[in-house]
C-alpha cells in the first residue's frame, strides 16, 4: 500500500498532518523521529514535522536525512524546514519579531509545483521562535510573506521542499492544495486509498490473517467495536464470537439497549454480566490510573474466562484506533502518559490468544465512513464516544454503585435532551462528570448538603483536539433544572468550558 511516512517531532501539529493527508486519500502513518520504521517500497514520500525545540537545542530532534534526501520526496514543515537548512551550514536564528499566527503570502514561485494552485496574499499560519536567516546554496526560495523572506524553499536537483508555516493548520487557507500537490504531484501517490478499499483490502487481509481461526471479541455497543465486528463478521462469518459485558460502568439501560441493537446485524454476540467483579476491583481505588488499570486486567480476566468456554478460539480482537496508539507512544522514548489506553500494550502472558486490530490505522471519522461503506446503521455511527473504563473515569474518587445510579440519571437526562433539542448530533461527545464534593444548597425551606455534577460536551473531529460545545443557555437551564429536581442527591449543576488541549477530554 502506498504510504506517505510522517516524522513526528513532538509538534502538537502533527496529527493535522496525517488527517489532510488521508483527505487526500493517501495513507499515511505517524513515527517518532527516534522509531523510525524500515524503509520499504511503498513508501513514496517523507513529511518532516515541527516541534516545539529549536534546531539548536541541546537535547534537540535529530533525523538522518541521508536515509531520505534524493531518495524519495521530502517536505519539511516547521522544524523540519529549519532542520535541514541548518544541517547545510545555512542560518538559522531566534527570531527578531514575532512569527506566530496569521500571515500572508506576499511571494509565490508559480513554476515550482508544490506551489501550483496556490494564490497570492494566501493566508497561512506562523508558529515558530526560530527563522531562517540565510540559505545555504542550491536552495531556492519558492514563497515569501512580508516579514520572512524564506518562508519556503526547494532544493536543487532534489524532490525535497520546506515550509516554515504549517500548511495542515485551518488558518493556512490553501494548505491543503500545498499538501495534496506534494502527495500527488510530487509522490505520485495514486489517491486510492478510500474507504471501499479499505473495507476490501483489509476483508482480504483478514482472511489470510485468520484462515479458519476462531475470534473472541469484546463489544461494547459503540462504532469502534461494532466496525471491527462487522468487518471480521465478512471475513470469517460464524467463526466470530463477540461478548459483551456489563462491567456496572455503562449508561442507564445500556446493557440490554445494546445486546437488542445487535440482534438484527447477524453477529453471535453473548452478554455477561460482571458488575459485581468490577465494583469489587474498584472498592477503595481512587486514582485514575489505577482505576483504567483495574478495569482493563478486570476485562481480561473476563474475557479469558469467557474465551475458554469456546473451543480452539486463537485470538482477541479489539477496537483500537489510531488515536490510542499516538497517545501511547512518544516522540522522546517511553511514553509520557497520559492517560493509559486498555486496548493498547498487548495481552499477558497466561492468556494464550493473539491480538487483531483491523482499526489500528484509523481515525474515528475515518471509523464511521468505513461503517458507513459496511451498512452500519446512522444511529449506531452517530453514537458519541464512550470511554473504555465506563462511569468509572466520570466518578471522581472512589467507585460504588450509588455513586454509579446517580451518574446514570444525570447522564440519561443530559444525553435524552440533546436528542430532544437536536443538539445531539451537533456535539461530538457528551457526558457527566460526578465531583467529589458537595455544596450547599436550598430545597423548599430546608437547607441541603448534596452532590455536584459537570456536564461536558465537546466538539472535535478526532478527538485529538477538542473545543466545547456553546450549547444555548436556555437548553442548559433547562437541563440543570431537570437534573436537580429528578435526581437524588444532586443540588448543583456546572459546566466545563475548557477545550483540548490544555485539558482533555474526559476528566480522568
Amino acid at each position: 500500500m502506498q504510504t506517505i511516512l510522517i516524522i513526528d517531532n513532538g509538534s502538537q501539529y502533527t496529527q493535522l498532518i496525517a488527517r489532510k493527508i488521508r483527505e487526500a486519500n493517501v495513507y499515511c502513518e505517524i513515527h517518532p523521529y527516534n522509531k523510525i520504521p524500515q524503509i520499504t517500497s511503498e513508501v513514496k514520500g517523507v513529511v518532516i514535522s515541527g516541534s516545539p525545540y529549536s534546531v539548536t537545542d541541546k537535547d534537540a530532534p535529530q533525523i538522518e536525512l541521508d536515509k531520505y534526501r534524493g531518495k524519495l520526496p521530502v517536505l519539511g514543515i516547521c522544524y523540519g524546514a529549519q532542520y535541514m537548512v541548518h544541517c547545510d551550514k545555512g542560518v538559522v536564528e531566534k527570531s527578531k519579531i514575532r512569527e506566530y499566527g496569521r500571515a500572508n503570502l506576499s511571494f509565490i514561485d508559480k513554476e515550482c509545483v508544490l506551489m501550483q494552485g496556490v494564490r497570492e496574499n494566501s493566508q497561512v499560519w506562523m508558529s515558530h521562535g526560530d527563522t531562517i536567516l540565510e540559505l545555504p546554496q542550491d536552495f531556492e526560495v519558492i514563497c515569501s510573506t512580508q516579514s520572512v523572506k524564506n518562508a519556503g524553499y526547494k532544493i536543487k536537483g532534489e524532490d525535497t521542499f520546506a515550509l516554515q508555516f504549517h500548511p495542515e493548520v485551518y488558518h493556512s487557507e490553501d494548505g491543503f492544495i500545498l499538501l495534496k500537490n506534494f502527495v500527488e504531484k510530487i509522490c505520485n501517490c495514486d489517491c486510492s486509498w478510500t474507504p471501499k478499499n479499505f473495507v476490501a483490502s483489509t476483508i482480504e487481509r483478514l482472511k489470510q490473517q485468520l484462515g479458519n481461526d476462531k475470534v473472541v471479541l469484546g463489544l461494547s455497543g459503540g462504532v469502534d467495536s461494532s466496525v471491527v465486528a462487522m468487518l471480521l463478521h465478512k471475513a470469517i462469518g460464524s467463526n466470530l464470537h463477540c461478548v459483551f459485558v456489563n462491567n456496572g460502568l455503562l449508561r442507564k439501560n445500556e446493557f440490554t439497549s445494546v445486546l437488542e441493537s445487535y440482534k438484527d446485524m447477524g453477529l453471535n454476540v453473548k452478554g455477561v454480566d460482571a458488575s459485581e467483579e468490577f465494583y469489587s476491583v474498584l472498592k477503595g481505588v481512587t486514582d485514575p490510573e489505577k482505576k483504567r488499570k483495574a478495569i482493563g486486567a478486570k476485562f481480561i480476566d473476563v474475557f479469558d474466562n469467557e474465551s475458554n468456554k469456546i473451543k480452539d478460539v486463537k485470538w482477541l480482537a479489539q477496537g483500537t484506533i489510531y488515536p490510542d496508539v499516538i497517545e501511547s507512544s512518544s516522540t522522546k522514548g517511553p511514553s509520557q502518559t497520559i492517560k493509559s489506553h486498555h486496548n493498547v500494550g498487548g495481552l499477558p502472558s497466561y492468556m494464550k490468544l493473539k491480538i487483531v486490530e483491523p482499526l489500528r490505522s484509523l481515525f474515528k471519522d475515518e471509523v464511521r465512513r468505513v461503517g458507513k461503506e459496511l451498512g452500519l446503521k446512522s444511529e449506531l455511527l452517530g453514537r458519541h464516544p464512550f470511554p473504555g473504563p465506563g462511569l468509572a473515569i466520570r466518578i471522581l474518587g472512589e467507585v460504588t454503585p450509588e455513586k454509579v445510579g446517580i451518574l446514570q440519571e444525570v447522564d440519561s437526562i443530559f444525553i435524552e435532551n440533546l436528542r430532544k433539542y437536536n443538539l445531539y448530533d451537533k456535539v461530538w461527545q457528551a457526558g457527566a462528570v460526578l465531583l467529589p464534593i458537595q455544596s450547599v444548597g436550598v430545597m423548599g425551606d430546608e437547607r441541603t448538603y448534596e452532590r455536584v455534577v459537570a456536564l461536558r460536551a465537546v466538539e472535535s473531529v478526532d478527538g485529538m483536539t477538542a473545543d466545547w460545545s456553546h450549547l444555548p443557555y436556555d437548553f442548559l437551564a433547562n437541563v440543570s433544572n431537570e437534573i436537580i429536581n429528578k435526581v437524588k442527591g444532586v443540588n448543583r449543576v456546572c459546566y466545563d468550558i475548557s477545550s483540548k488541549p490544555p485539558a482533555t477530554i474526559e476528566w480522568e
